[in-house]
């Protein structure tokens, strides 16, 4: 496990020129990350947790090691005038070390305003493990063609991520026990802790009980009426809740693709988990896995190497749907279609197929050791199509 993770290699090359943020959920492994993994790169490293108070006061007082070659900062972002100590240190101590910067939700959210650190860094968002970091598969993009598959199938290390999960803890003990315990506790530090601390929520159990219906509601289109119905709360508090869950990494969006030749839906978008051993339905904990494959794969491509990748779903007026596209530059590339056992093709994907000229499609089921092209489309086990992505 610490041997190497799927951003290190980007992340050491981008330390030569800028600073380094990395955001994601709570626990996903990026204290782990800096300190375990990228630290022995260099001959000595010095780590700052802002949640510790003599490390708070060396940050206050700007004092570093003299003989470090990088300053690891952690959960700096929970203080107000963050950016404006960075801009300062970063500015008048670049050329002596390197600066790499780790956090959570909060740290995602500055980037939509105003950014007086604009120019001085790249940010990565760190997602939990998939099926090719177990497998160590070497990263490999190659944008516009099809994506290689491992000649073998991963059927164990399938089943463990879709029973446990993503996050180390879980993942690695594989105990029934540790996994119900650490979902606990991860979900009231969320509130307790990172949620509260923002201030922006005055209705906290109301929020906590939405938390509680979106594992039901994974994968389907999801509506915001719907929910403020069954909480009597208002359209723009679930709104606001759903955008600052998000901005935490507790779950994500998908939106429908639209285009001039479709009559697609425009709104609603599917919502899926961070953590996916949260759903306990098969079919919908296997679609959010998929799901959480895919946008993995997608932010990598788009953090390290800035290609204009997205990921949507495809639904129109006539109820044809096809869970997700993967596209380039808003042109479908990659399209997939997510069933636990049917080997039947969704004509779904043989409509689009054609409507949207997509290069490369595929139905992925959970059943063992399928690879079936049928028509121009490819019937797969998800333990050989996963190993495809990163």
């Amino acid at each position: 496990m610490l041997k190497g993770r799927y951003l290190t290699n980007s992340v050491l090359e981008d330390l030569r020129e800028k600073m380094v943020f990395i955001g994601g959920p709570r626990q996903v492994g990026k204290t782990t990350f800096a300190r375990k993994i990228l630290s022995p790169h260099f001959k000595k490293s010095a780590y700052f947790n802002w949640d510790n108070r003599p490390d708070r006061r060396r940050i206050m007082s700007s004092e570093w090691p003299g003989d470090a070659e990088i300053l690891l900062f952690d959960e700096i972002h929970k203080y107000g005038k963050w950016k404006s100590i960075l801009k300062g240190e970063y500015d008048n101590l670049k050329e002596k070390y390197k600066f790499l910067v780790t956090g959570s939700g909060r740290m995602d959210v500055f980037r939509r305003g105003g950014d007086s650190l604009q120019g001085r860094y790249h940010y990565y968002r760190m997602h939990p493990f998939t099926l090719p970091e177990l497998i160590n598969k070497n990263l490999s993009v190659k944008l516009l063609d099809e994506p290689e598959f491992n000649d073998k199938f991963y059927e164990s290390e399938f089943k463990n991520l879709m029973k446990f999960g993503g996050f180390p803890e879980p993942l690695f003990k594989q105990s029934e026990k540790v996994l119900r315990r650490w979902q606990n506790e991860k979900i009231e530090r969320l509130f307790r802790e990172d949620i509260r601390d923002t201030g922006q929520v005055r209705d906290l159990n109301s929020m906590k009980v939405m938390s509680d219906m979106l594992p039901d509601r994974v994968g389907s289109p999801l509506s915001v009426n719907s929910m403020r119905e069954d909480l009597e709360v208002s359209h723009r508090a679930v709104s606001s809740w759903l955008d600052i869950l998000e901005s935490h990494y507790y779950c994500f969006r998908i939106f429908p693709f639209t285009g001039n030749v479709i009559r697609s839906i425009k709104k609603r978008p599917k919502v899926y988990l961070w953590d996916w051993s949260e759903v306990s339905e098969d079919g919908k904990k296997f679609e959010n896995l998929i799901a959480s494959h895919l946008l993995k794969w997608s932010h990598f491509i788009y953090d390290s190497e800035g290609y204009n990748i997205g990921l949507f779903y495809l639904r129109d007026s006539e109820k044809r749907e096809v869970d997700f596209v993967v596209t380039m530059n808003m042109k479908p590339w990659i399209a997939v279609e997510v069933k636990l056992n049917k080997k039947e093709v969704s004509s779904s994907l043989y409509y689009y197929k054609k409507k949207l000229n997509i290069p490369y499609v595929y139905q992925v089921v959970a059943d063992e050791e399928v690879d079936i092209l049928k028509n121009g489309i490819r019937i797969i086990s998800a333990s050989r199509f996963l190993s495809s992505l990163i």
